[in-house]
């Protein structure tokens, strides 16, 4: 007969094995950070760029089935529920997408544009702050190496 300590251990194994285990932590996870979340300290608005970034990132994490840190990001960061038409998105990145590309999250995409252009500009992309509504923009005071 089995003792109590094997049987934990075989179901543990089997839970694992059929890849539950890892759902049902990140389940405790967002149910633990719902029940701790306070509602009525209220969330800065979301500014564009915010919106922008959530959705691009939840779409990653729907693809990948992360399915509960989701619904974390969701929560916490104030973003609508209902997702982001995918063109909508697009459209405001200015991308352009090919057949092949819209199996994909966006943010893969991107990803792989930057990858792959590496050897245009010397291998560097210009970044330029954005205009965050919800707050100031840190200025980096201190002049780059290129400078």
């Amino acid at each position: 007969m089995a003792t109590i300590t094997e049987l934990k251990c075989a179901v543990r194994d089997t839970l694992e094995s059929r890849g539950v285990m890892a759902q049902l932590k990140a389940r405790i996870r967002a149910e633990v950070f719902s029940a701790l979340d306070d509602q009525s300290e209220p969330r800065p608005p979301l500014s564009h760029e915010n919106l922008l970034i959530n959705e691009l990132i939840r779409e990653y994490l729907d693809f990948n089935k992360y399915r509960y840190t989701a619904s974390v990001l969701t929560a916490e960061s104030g973003h609508p529920e209902v997702p982001l038409d995918r063109q909508f998105l697009a459209n405001e990145l200015n991308v352009v997408e090919d057949a092949s590309s819209k199996s994909v999250p966006l943010l893969y995409g991107l990803v792989s544009h930057f990858l792959s252009s590496s050897g245009d500009s010397g291998g560097k992309v210009l970044l330029r702050g954005a205009s965050l509504s919800a707050g100031p923009i840190a200025s980096n005071t201190m002049p780059g190496p290129d400078a």
